[in-house]
């Protein structure tokens, strides 16, 4: 019954069974209805012959509207081949067939009461042929068969029987049994066929899967789900994986012979979900790398699956091969957490802080939310690194990592960049004020004293923050602008935090042109000195020329030295300049009378140079100046780098005969140690304490009296700086610094107006 579809049995796929069926008919549909419409006019013609025209024309166009309907019918399932046919698609089939077999029954009917013997029998030797085709022809769908030589044979029959044709009867009905099983059974064996190939189809899919992956990535075994995501046909191998018995794993969902735990709370490892949307997605997937849980511990497997479907397309489940690369995988998390996490600190490196910001970059642009990235460096950890050594530097770089970690929280994440910078990813920074608030709290946090070594350090830290997407869409976009940030918070002295504004990248490309027409400043004679005098206190005879460089650029107009001195000292072409100056100056000062004297100031970049006292020696042999006429300035700040190499410089240019002057004294990072180990000419004191002299604070006040009695006990002259006016010039006499210089006694000027100067005293002395 099932193989002449009238019934669809539970066990077994029978909406496939009659795709294939029905599909096999659909290529000889033509010649069917040729042989139908040839036969039907061969059975006219007894017809007209036993009962006249108008029944035979009556029957052929009843056979013709029949014939008609049935060829819809069977037209509606042209496209079994891809697909699988209704049951309202057969249903409508089997009517169509049943309604033209008996149209083809009333033939023998009508003949066999109306016409002869010798007619009927013709009739029936056409119906008989007719059988017989359509039992070669239908082979795989024998219900048309069966229903057409069950209708015309029992209408012979009946007709014979009328006529006592007894024999004849008995012929007719033993074709038909021979017909109607002959037919089931070729259909039944068509179909076994047709169901071995798919297997053999199958098994030879699923053999060359195995092969190629066994070739190409080693695979170990085989697993198949159906369509619910549940085993089937589990392989020894794939359930000695598993822990279990082949047996105890087929009908179970895969996910949750793999899970483990995670199965009853829902906590999915991402590679599980990964593999869960892949499955539900029904898409190929290929060495996909999932953590399972095998009898509580976990482990790692790599798969690899692809969707089964059947010849018409439909989703039948997955099949795939798999290993366990457990110890593969521990080996490359081991060089990945070296290549991901520096080893100084334990903080995520740059790789890492790149991935991470990736990552919150993606969140925010998902789900309309903002994420943000600072960039910290630390103030004052050079000085620390060259005076106590990099051994104390690493520690101090250890605890600064542990201070930030204690900082972080599940939207925040920090790493280090490389030397003393570090980093800040936070994923989620909608909250107004957030990056502010964090920033601060890293900055008060990281100026806190350390203690390492018997060593009680302070450092600060500078912060630089972008948000995304608002301050870029892209890792390097954003980094880069944090980077500027910072930038600016070291401008400003460090301690403190900026947010990135778009006016900071026309400051950088300012800053790089700049840096671009001061590399060729001196070719092309734009710096020139200015002269600003020094006199003594008492008497007001002029003593020294301080020489200050200015820069009157082609391309950006006068540039501040505010501006211009520290580019110049961050890309290091203070030296070039620095040699100019000094250069310069000497040749200008052996030009003046025999007591006044020139000072040069030399930057920590300079001092730190092999060949610094050579180019001194060089600029004081070439201009014909006297040592002694030539004061080198220098400022605190050059003892926090390479202090050794600073210090023993300065003291072979106080060898040669060269005076030394320390600078802005008490507004660095003053130690009594200095004027101790190296021997000053001069003390200056910075503007900011004369200014508050003249302001009756007794902080300054204090502060000139104490420096002035300690530069008289160590035979060392002092110079107030910043003096302009005749008040402030009484006020440091009476204090007792022994020089001034300031606004008051004359402001910066060009040569010219300083050869001006020494031809009037000329004049007046004669």
């Amino acid at each position: 019954m099932a193989v002449l579809g009238l019934t669809s049995p539970e066990a077994g796929d029978w909406a496939r069974l009659r795709a294939l069926q029905y599909s096999n008919m659909q290529p000889l549909r033509p010649v069917r209805m040729c042989g139908q419409f040839t036969g039907a006019l061969f059975t006219a013609a007894v017809v007209f012959q036993a009962l006249g025209l108008v029944v035979a024309t009556a029957w052929m166009a009843a056979f013709c509207a029949s014939l008609w309907y049935a060829s819809n019918a069977a037209g509606q399932l042209s496209d079994t081949e891809v697909r699988r046919p209704t049951v309202a698609e057969v249903r409508s089939h089997s009517i169509a067939a049943g309604v033209l077999s008996a149209v083809w029954a009333l033939a023998p009917l009508a003949v066999g009461w109306w016409g002869t013997p010798t007619q009927l029998m013709v009739v029936w030797a056409i119906l008989a042929a007719m059988i017989a085709g359509s039992s070669l022809f239908l082979a795989a769908l024998p219900l048309s068969t069966v229903t057409f030589a069950i209708l015309t044979g029992t209408a012979t029959v009946i007709a014979a029987l009328v006529n006592g044709q007894f024999l004849f009867a008995a012929s007719v009905v033993m074709l038909l049994l021979l017909v109607g099983f002959g037919s089931v059974d070729v259909a039944r064996t068509f179909l076994t066929a047709r169901i071995a190939e798919a297997g053999i189809a199958e098994k030879s899919e699923v053999v060359s899967l195995l092969l190629r992956e066994f070739e190409e990535h080693q695979a170990d075994w085989l697993w198949e789900i159906d369509t619910n995501r549940r085993v089937r046909k589990a392989s020894p191998r794939f359930s000695f994986a598993l822990g279990k018995a082949p047996d105890d794993v087929d009908g179970l969902p895969f996910l949750q012979l793999i899970a483990g735990d995670a199965w009853e709370t829902g906590q999915f490892a991402p590679s599980l979900h990964d593999l869960a949307e892949r499955l539900k997605r029904r898409e190929n997937f290929s060495n996909l790398i999932v953590r399972v849980t095998i009898d509580g511990e976990n482990r790692w497997w790599e798969l690899s699956g692809t969707p089964i479907l059947d010849e018409t397309g439909s989703y039948l489940g997955f099949r795939g091969v798999g290993s366990d690369v457990t110890e593969q995988r521990e080996s490359s998390e081991k060089i990945a957490y070296l290549a991901r996490y520096d080893t100084l600190t334990g903080l995520p490196n740059r790789l890492m802080l790149n991935e991470a910001l990736r990552d919150a970059l993606k969140f925010a642009e998902q789900w309309r939310t903002k994420c943000a990235f600072l960039m910290l460096d630390l103030d004052r950890f050079k000085a620390v690194n060259d005076s106590l050594g990099h051994l104390v530097g690493d520690r101090l770089l250890a605890e600064v990592s542990s201070r930030l970690k204690e900082l972080m929280d599940e939207n925040a994440m920090c790493g280090r960049l490389g030397g003393d910078e570090f980093a800040v990813v936070v994923r989620d920074a909608s909250e107004k004020g957030s990056v502010e608030r964090l920033a601060r709290r890293i900055i008060g946090r990281l100026s806190q004293p350390y203690d390492i070594d018997n060593h009680t350090l302070y450092v600060g830290a500078s912060v630089g923050s972008a948000v995304g997407l608002r301050d870029g869409a892209s890792v390097e976009e954003l980094m880069r602008n944090a980077d500027l940030a910072l930038y600016r918070a070291k401008d400003e002295g460090g301690g403190e935090h900026f947010a990135y504004e778009p006016s900071f990248h026309a400051h950088a490309e300012e800053r790089r042109k700049l840096e671009f027409s001061l590399r060729r400043a001196i070719e092309r004679k734009e710096l020139v000195l200015n002269y600003q005098p020094v006199v003594d206190a008492n008497t007001e005879e002029l003593v020294s020329f301080e020489a200050l460089v200015r820069w009157n650029s082609s391309d950006h107009g006068f540039v501040s030295p505010g501006k211009f001195i520290p580019l110049a000292e961050d890309t290091r072409l203070i030296v070039p300049i620095g040699n100019w100056v000094l250069e310069t100056a000497c040749r200008e000062a052996a030009n003046w009378p025999s007591h006044v004297r020139v000072a040069v100031n030399v930057s920590g970049e300079q001092l730190v140079e092999p060949d610094f006292t050579s180019n001194v020696v060089r600029a004081l042999s070439q201009s014909g100046l006297e040592a002694n006429r030539l004061e080198i300035e220098v400022t605190e700040s050059i003892f926090l780098r390479d202090a050794d190499i600073a210090r023993a410089a300065l003291e072979q240019v106080i060898a040669i005969g060269c005076t030394v002057a320390l600078d802005d004294f008490g507004t660095g990072y003053s130690s009594l140690g200095y004027l101790r180990k190296l021997s000053f000419s001069t003390i200056k004191v910075d503007r900011s304490f004369v200014q508050g002299a003249v302001q009756n604070s007794a902080e300054s006040l204090a502060i000139i009296r104490a420096v002035v009695a300690m530069a008289d006990s160590l035979d060392m002259s002092t110079t107030a700086e910043g003096v302009e006016s005749a008040e402030e010039a009484a006020l440091i006499r009476q204090l007792g610094c022994k020089k001034i210089q300031g606004y008051y006694f004359g402001r910066p000027m060009p040569v010219d107006e300083v050869r001006a100067i020494f031809r009037r005293n000329e004049a007046a002395n004669a």
